[in-house]
């Protein structure tokens, strides 16, 4: 078989080995009880909840993915504000109840960063949790990106295949100037939209308007509302008979992906990626990006004009450029065998895994990779599927779950992507 041929299948493994597993859910869900009972113990935090979001509600996380978390502050049935000060305060009280507890280490409180937010690790399994206040809109972020890959199973997995790929390249770490995950995922939807033919549509034809702006008043009819939207524009576009299909395999995917931003370092000088539209725009033309002050543009279709790309660095985004390039030419040269294309597309621990990996498991053997659903094996995620589990019903089929813990007499409700399929 030659090197690209062999390319669809040695993804299919990598994936098969990054695909969280069913035991990889179960310690999120206990680290998110524990959050709870800590945040219930804090005075200035009482009545709050703790919300997951990120990769993890959008289940576009790896095996060895961060959990966010987001402490809803009580406001009755409106969604609450509170200034940048105010959540400074309530986490360094949280950061307090986090030291005295303990089964957490390497806290670090980030007063500073644009929200402000606490990292730290748990003892369980060394899972890093990045935790912030009042973060709504990172919930319905992670929300639409779960209804993105209900549009086209490839999507996840491309997700999950390029955050892999960019890690072993050390391109994905905003603190070193390079690509965070949500903006590599903001770039596949942008290749999706702007292949022939695309895969996505244009996301204002998902959410018209700025979602973020929207989410305010009564939080039940703001959601509510975002998701109607969003079902209804998605239903639409799955719908549309005379829409011709991409049938890409994810191999061809990926190197048209590469291949699309091997010269983006040149191209973000003049212009800038629109997920809102599905086009590259020139930045001296968009009033929403001047002054020019970033050196890369890639705008948050749902909070506009937000830069997802904005700690990316003009030095770090030469060397992003060439590590697209490098591994497109790498790719396509036809000098490669299975163990240097893992070399080239994954980090060293994934190799190391490939050995003990089941042979064709269900699911992985034809066609692209189908989105794996976690199993429940574990008391605990058996008690998040099948206890006091309601489903909420849309008009396209998407199916909310808000597992309710219940166990602590909290009954605090937790959407997660479905997993009962």
């Amino acid at each position: 078989m030659s090197s690209y041929g062999m390319l669809e299948p040695t993804i299919r493994d990598i994936l098969r080995v990054i695909s969280p597993l069913g035991e990889d859910w179960s310690p999120r869900f206990q680290i998110i009880d524990e959050l709870r009972a800590v945040v219930q113990s804090v005075e200035s935090l009482r009545g709050a909840t703790v919300e997951p979001y990120g990769s993890f509600v959008s289940n576009l996380f790896t095996r060895w993915g961060d959990l966010d978390i987001s402490i809803e502050l009580a406001n009755g049935s409106y969604i609450p504000s509170a200034g940048k000060k105010h959540k400074q305060t309530l986490l360094k009280d949280l950061l307090k109840a986090l030291r005295k507890r303990g089964g957490w280490h390497n806290l670090q409180f980030v007063a500073n960063a644009r929200v402000p937010i606490l990292k730290f690790q748990s003892n369980y399994l060394n899972i890093s949790c990045d935790l912030s206040i009042n973060n709504l809109s990172g919930q319905m972020k992670s929300k639409l990106l779960f209804w993105i890959n209900e549009i086209d199973g490839r999507f996840r997995n491309m997700v999950l295949l390029v955050k892999e790929w960019a890690k072993a390249h050390g391109i994905n770490d905003s603190k070193s100037g390079t690509l965070n995950s949500y903006c590599l995922s903001l770039l596949i939807i942008f290749h999706f939209q702007t292949c022939v033919p695309a895969l996505l549509p244009p996301m204002k034809e998902i959410y018209p308007g700025n979602m973020v702006d929207d989410l305010t008043g009564v939080r039940a009819v703001a959601e509510r509302h975002v998701e109607e939207v969003c079902a209804e524009n998605i239903t639409k576009f799955r719908s549309d008979k005379s829409r011709k299909r991409n049938q890409s395999s994810l191999s061809e995917l990926f190197i048209s992906f590469l291949a699309k931003f091997s010269d983006i370092s040149l191209r973000a000088l003049e212009q800038g990626i629109c997920l809102y539209t599905g086009q590259w725009e020139p930045i001296d033309s968009n009033m929403r990006w001047l002054p020019q002050t970033y050196a890369l543009y890639v705008e948050d279709p749902f909070e506009q004009p937000a830069n997802s790309a904005r700690t990316v660095g003009s030095r770090q985004l030469v060397r992003i450029s060439e590590v697209f390039r490098t591994t497109h030419h790498v790719l396509i040269s036809g000098n490669q065998n299975q163990h240097s294309l893992i070399a080239t597309l994954a980090r060293p621990q994934v190799s190391q895994l490939f050995a003990r990996m089941p042979a064709n498991p269900s699911g992985y053997n034809s066609g692209y990779i189908a989105t794996p659903r976690p199993q429940m094996h574990s008391p605990m995620q058996a008690q998040y599927q099948n206890q006091h589990r309601r489903v909420n019903r849309r008009p396209n089929d998407i199916l909310v779950n808000r597992s309710v813990n219940s166990s602590q007499g909290r009954g605090q409700q937790f959407w997660r992507p479905r997993s009962d399929k």
